[in-house]
């Protein structure tokens, strides 16, 4: 089960989008991620616990944050406080960037993300709006221009030229490897796991219970301690 995601509600965060300009690019990431089938996000739902976010929410946030060369999970959950195209993607949710770095690095997240990627550089490098060897988005050009973009997502990438497909495979790869990889394993290391808290803190007692022992015994075995 997914938390409800809406597009279409008439509620507060929907009048967000009279704030955008009509070729925001938030537009155009909204309506690649929508050709997306419903049964590529199968693999995402779960019968029990809490309602998770709807991965097509998740996945315009991340490829919206990458548009503005953003790969850090804390300042994509940032962008949501301060970004009204975020906020208006996110329909007034706020993942964490805890969420956010999990969803990016399940399996099936991994390869609709490249899927996106492929597809909306190959039609901006066709559109002349970025040249072939960008790795991704000059966002001033893409937001003066969104509005041109039309996705079909069953075999979209096929209409592409071999080259340039496989040109984007591998700027998205050289993307991973520099910048969206080590962005996740940074904010991971800064973590610790409630197990390993635990650790450091049964750690700590056990280091201050040792120290009150040698006190103690110091206390016991000192002359100039325990006297009057």
């Amino acid at each position: 089960m997914f938390k409800d995601y809406n597009m279409n509600q008439v509620v507060l965060p929907m009048d967000l989008s009279y704030k955008l300009q009509e070729n925001d690019v938030a537009f155009a990431v909204n309506d690649l991620v929508e050709t997306i089938p419903d049964e590529a996000f199968s693999c995402f739902l779960r019968s029990t616990g809490c309602p998770a976010y709807h991965p097509r929410m998740m996945m315009k946030l991340i490829l919206c944050a990458y548009t503005q060369s953003t790969f850090s999970g804390r300042k994509i959950e940032g962008l949501l406080k301060d970004s009204v195209r975020m906020m208006w993607l996110a329909q007034g949710y706020e993942p964490s960037y805890r969420t956010i770095n999990r969803f990016r690095v399940h399996p099936e997240s991994q390869e609709l993300l490249r899927h996106c990627f492929v597809q909306f550089r190959c039609q901006l490098v066709e559109e002349k709006l970025i040249d072939d060897e960008a790795i991704f988005i000059d966002g001033t050009k893409v937001e003066a221009n969104a509005n041109k973009f039309t996705f079909v997502w069953r075999k979209s990438v096929e209409r592409y030229s071999a080259g340039l497909v496989e040109k984007s495979n591998q700027l998205y790869e050289e993307l991973l490897n520099q910048d969206i990889i080590p962005a996740i394993e940074r904010e991971n290391l800064e973590e610790l796991s409630s197990e390993e808290l635990e650790e450091v803190v049964q750690e700590l007692e056990e280091t201050v219970e040792d120290f009150d022992k040698r006190i103690e015994e110091s206390t016991d075995t000192n002359p100039f301690f325990g006297h009057n």
